[in-house]
């Protein structure tokens, strides 16, 4: 048995043996060639010298970049010659162009005085407008502050939009003709950080627009004193006209032999007299209808961007700090069929138009976008009158042409409400 075996790993051996020497049989003379072809292959493929001969080619590569310079055709050179003579000239310009200026000043100073009779001491009017003057519009003495403490009931994307109305209520109201003071309640957090960093703190240059870190009672106590200050403002627009009805009531009422009917109109009047300089604040859940602004007063707009999730937050706000509550007259003059909730640019806007129109109903049309779906309300009634009047056929015509929708506004690029 164990004869038998032995033969057999015998054979296996030999086999493995006879493989590798015909193995390296066949590798020899390859190497033979190789060495015969080249002695400089071993330096080569040593890797002391690899290093250096892999270095040298880059390096007489950028010798020769060097030395060879790039070649500019005429029309480049004309180019380049006639920059370096501007920029050499450019001291001698900014000399000439001072000189210039200088002669201009004396010479207009020359013509002013001239016309001036003599011994005059009055000084020539400036030779340049200043670049920031103040807006052309017409201070009043109303304060429009912004309640921005909700932060923990809003999103971030919330925040950013509530930050763009804020915005555009600042530019809105500086175009305005009869402009009010701003202000922000509550002001820090997310909101500061955002105009601090994203915004690059444009807001410290804003005109007439207070920051506070307090909340909105304590913001509208120092907005009183700034309005009765010399910035407060002077009553003109839709304030001016009440503030002529009311001294013509006064003054009717003041002679002997007043009449019933004339007390009857003189009550309100005073009335409104001790209501100026209220703060109030807006609230559509509020049971009291805003009938007209008034001077001296602070008007609060909820800085609350939430699609309507938090109903009647800034109503119980108002409640618990006892402040006193009222809503836009929007249902009074308007048939709207979507919610009556808006934006905060856009209440600021429509009490801007109504100080300019006096007419709450002109000032809907003109700030809310046709999306709201707004008709006004006595439009609305003509053209239901006039269809039970007349035919068929008269009562589409009558009425298409009596119901005005919304004309079309530039809406923001935004849909949150407040």
């Amino acid at each position: 048995m164990e004869a038998e075996g032995r033969p057999a790993k015998m054979r296996k051996l030999e086999h493995a043996q006879e493989t590798e020497d015909a193995t390296m049989d066949e590798s020899t003379p390859a190497i033979g060639k190789g060495e015969a072809q080249t002695d400089s292959a071993p330096v080569t493929n040593s890797p002391e010298n690899s290093g250096n001969v892999e270095g040298s080619v880059p390096q007489e590569v950028d010798d020769a970049a060097g030395q060879a310079e790039p070649k500019l055709s005429k029309n480049q050179l004309k180019k380049q010659r006639r920059w370096e003579r501007w920029e050499a000239g450019r001291e001698d310009r900014k000399v000439k162009r001072k000189e210039k200026i200088k002669a201009r000043k004396e010479r207009r100073r020359t013509e002013w005085e001239g016309q001036q009779p003599g011994g005059s001491t009055e000084q020539p009017p400036p030779f340049r407008a200043p670049r920031r003057g103040e807006p052309p519009g017409v201070q009043v003495p109303i304060t429009i502050l912004f309640d921005c403490d909700f932060e923990e009931y809003m999103h971030d994307h919330e925040l950013k939009s509530l930050g763009l109305q804020i915005t555009r209520s600042y530019s809105d109201n500086r175009k305005a003709p009869f402009r009010c003071h701003l202000g922000i309640s509550s002001w820090g957090g997310k909101m500061k950080e955002r105009f601090d960093g994203v915004l690059a703190k444009q807001y410290t240059s804003w005109k007439g627009f207070e920051f506070c870190e307090e909340d909105f009672v304590t913001a509208s106590e120092m907005s009183k004193e700034r309005m009765n200050g010399p910035r407060g403002g002077r009553i003109a627009g839709a304030l001016a006209k009440y503030q002529v009805k009311q001294a013509q009531v006064e003054g009717e009422g003041g002679g002997e032999g007043e009449g019933e009917g004339e007390e009857a109109e003189k009550a309100p009047a005073d009335a409104d007299a001790d209501e100026e300089g209220e703060v109030v604040y807006l609230s559509a859940e509020s049971d009291n209808t805003l009938e007209r602004l008034k001077p001296n007063s602070i008007y609060i707009i909820g800085g609350l961007v939430d699609k309507n999730r938090h109903k009647g937050l800034c109503y119980k706000r108002a409640l618990d700090r006892g402040i006193k509550t009222a809503k836009l007259p929007i249902g009074e003059f308007l048939q709207m069929d979507s919610r009556k909730v808006l934006v905060t640019n856009h209440v600021l806007d429509i009490m801007l138009k109504w100080l300019e129109h006096d007419d709450w109903g002109k000032a809907f049309i003109e700030v809310l976008p046709k999306r709201k779906g707004g008709v006004l309300k006595t439009e609305e009634e003509n053209g239901a009158e006039g269809g039970q009047d007349g035919e068929g056929e008269a009562v589409e015509g009558e009425a298409g042409e009596n119901v005005q929708p919304i004309p079309n506004s530039p809406p923001p690029a935004y849909e949150d409400v407040v």
